[in-house]
């Protein structure tokens, strides 16, 4: 039998909870005041990521919305768009818009708020709220 207590043993990689690396490299690229390149925002995150993931996640980022890229010679400089919330409001709005029954949807998500959350976002929803920000 092997003891894995053994000094030098490497313990297994913690695997990222959904959406976690996409908020990492939006952060990242919210910290760069101009368009930055890959290697920075891969450089910045550290952990040893591979290239190529990061440009898998700014990719889907970009789809999404969150991100957007500029041609600097033969690769691309990238911008974050949307922040944090942003990010999870565009995956909100993805769920709902992939539902057939908006309405069911909207009434379930309404009737599982906290009852904080509810008076929140009857504030956001009020007349008044939209008045403010006019």
């Amino acid at each position: 039998m092997v003891d894995r207590s053994e000094e030098g043993a490497e313990a297994p990689a913690r695997r990222r909870g959904q959406g976690e690396l996409e908020a990492q490299v939006l952060a990242v690229l919210r910290e760069a005041s101009e368009p930055v390149p890959v290697a920075w925002v891969r450089e910045r995150l550290g952990g040893g990521l591979a290239y190529t993931t990061v440009i898998t996640i700014l990719t889907r980022l970009r789809a999404k919305g969150a991100v957007e890229r500029e041609r600097a010679g033969r690769s691309f400089r990238w911008t974050a768009v949307a922040d944090e919330a942003g990010l999870a409001a565009l995956r909100m709005r993805k769920v709902l818009d992939a539902e057939a029954d908006r309405q069911a949807v909207l009434a379930s998500f309404v009737t599982a708020l906290s009852p904080n959350d509810e008076r929140l976002l009857r504030e956001l929803l009020s007349p008044e709220a939209g008045e403010e920000e006019g």
